[in-house]
């Protein structure tokens, strides 16, 4: 019985991400979603406790993976900041995006630009204004380790870090840049970035 309620949900899923790409989260409903995947609406509610719940669970693992990666470079599992200066550090940068949108591309154009009327619907001005917190924090414990380093940045420049990252991500998903381009494109904006850190921090 277990096997066959787990069939039903990810049933439910499989369904709901497919309309919620298509249709956008306000223009989907419940009672869509129950009909397409062979349920009763009141049976969804066993599931879920709401559309919105829903939708979150459909993204999940594109905000696992955005979490991720925010805690891996300013968070919790900060690097060095001397790191930057490595070519490994590039490449794992280039890596790290490539695979991100590779692996999680239908997902992000979901929540990126089908999301109004959900929780996530501000899920990018969110996403930044913590990150921009969690930068200024990993700025001050790294001056603190390197005090010969400038860390004198401005709260708006270590905001616009993240706005463009997630206007690059939009702007691939939106023209459908094929993976070789895709590759060039991320080499060279992630190069530009690291090396504008570099001059501003003075390492």
């Amino acid at each position: 019985m277990q096997v066959l309620k787990e069939d039903i949900r990810d049933r439910i899923l499989a369904i709901a991400r497919q309309q919620f790409a298509q249709k956008g989260y306000s223009k989907t409903s419940i009672r869509e979603i129950a009909g397409l995947a062979g349920v009763g609406v009141g049976n969804i509610y066993n599931y879920f406790a709401n559309k919105d719940e829903l939708f979150r669970e459909v993204v999940r693992p594109v905000l696992y993976a955005l979490e991720a990666m925010l805690q891996e470079h300013h968070g919790i599992r900060g690097e060095d900041i001397m790191m930057m200066q490595s070519e490994k550090y590039l490449k794992s940068c280039i890596d790290e995006y490539v695979s991100l949108i590779n692996t999680h591309r239908g997902l992000m154009e979901i929540l990126l630009f089908r999301a109004q009327g959900s929780s996530l619907e501000h899920f990018r001005e969110n996403y930044t204004d913590r990150s921009t917190e969690l930068v200024k924090a990993w700025f001050a414990s790294m001056q603190q380790k390197h005090p010969e380093i400038n860390t004198a940045v401005s709260d708006f420049i270590i905001h616009l870090h993240t706005v463009w990252m997630f206007t690059l991500f939009e702007e691939l998903l939106m023209h459908s840049v094929p993976q070789q381009e895709m590759e060039t494109i991320l080499h060279d904006y992630i190069l530009f970035e690291i090396q504008g850190w570099r001059a501003i921090i003075q390492i």
